[in-house]
């Protein structure tokens, strides 16, 4: 390898080595990214209307293992202000949970005027991982099938927007990513014992979707599904068809003129050497 080719490597090793580059019909990166910078301002936009207005948004995510709802999630929330744009991720119902009514852990979570709520996994966990696992009874699974739509219909009435997203992915790319996972010492904590498993029940987990959504993709609270092998692809689809669903506009603000700094001749800050600093390694 020449010189100069092996400088123009260094200076991208990243653009190189991503997987995400592979395949033919993979989305480029330069236009995946001049269209996400774009998505993104309008992202900004619509944060500011959700404020404006006080609109309470509820934003749900789900699919299967490795699908990629983190990365979307993720293109999502990096420009917006947490106080405004929440995510939602809750680990395992503490025992005193699990007496609770089943909805009763999500409800706190739920935003107030002027918010968005993004849940990484949501109540439809006892449709999916709790059913395919055995982590709930018969009981309890078919009564969480026929109390979900009249609980989501609750929560649209009261003003909320309710948005559903399932990520799709096929079982061959989600081998590829999970083998990614094992491989990378930066991922390898995206992978547990419970995704390893849930590849012996892929069909499983199949007819536990299928079920869900016979009863619960229903007019009022609809699923939308992103095909999500391409992940450039899905989390632009996504997040194009997020700002397609809620209406906004400008908000009215007033021009921002930077005061003139303030100036004390008479304080003497304290010498610089008194303080510990981080060492300038780069």
């Amino acid at each position: 390898m020449s010189h100069k080719k092996e400088k123009e490597k260094e200076k991208d090793p990243v653009r190189v080595k991503d997987p995400e580059d592979e395949g033919k019909d993979k989305l480029p990166r330069t236009f995946y990214e001049e269209e996400l910078a774009k998505l993104q301002i309008e992202l900004v936009r619509l944060q500011e209307w959700i404020k404006y207005k006080g609109l309470r948004v509820v934003v749900l995510f789900e699919g299967r293992d490795a699908a990629g709802k983190g990365g979307a999630i993720k293109r999502i929330t990096e420009s917006l202000n947490p106080r405004v744009c929440n995510v939602v991720a809750l680990g395992v119902p503490t025992e005193k949970e699990k007496t609770q009514w089943y909805f009763q852990r999500y409800v706190p979570h739920l935003p107030a005027a002027g918010q968005m709520v993004i849940f990484d996994r949501s109540w439809y966990n006892r449709a999916g991982v709790e059913r395919v696992m055995g982590f709930c009874n018969e009981e309890d699974y078919w009564d969480f099938l026929r109390s979900c739509p009249n609980f989501e219909n609750m929560l649209i009435r009261s003003g909320i927007i309710l948005i559903k997203y399932w990520f799709s992915v096929s079982d061959k790319e989600q081998e590829k990513r999970f083998l990614q996972r094992i491989e990378d010492p930066t991922r390898r904590w995206k992978i547990s014992p419970m995704d390893v498993k849930s590849r012996t029940k892929w069909v499983e987990y199949s007819k536990a979707k299928d079920d869900m959504f016979s009863y619960t993709d229903t007019k009022q609270s609809p699923w939308y599904v992103v095909e999500a092998d391409d992940k450039r692809r899905a989390r632009l689809n996504c997040i194009s068809h997020l700002l397609s669903i809620i209406p906004y506009d400008d908000v009215p603000r007033e021009t921002i003129v930077l005061p003139p700094l303030e100036k004390d001749k008479a304080y003497v800050r304290p010498p610089m050497g008194e303080q510990t600093f981080v060492p300038n390694k780069y």
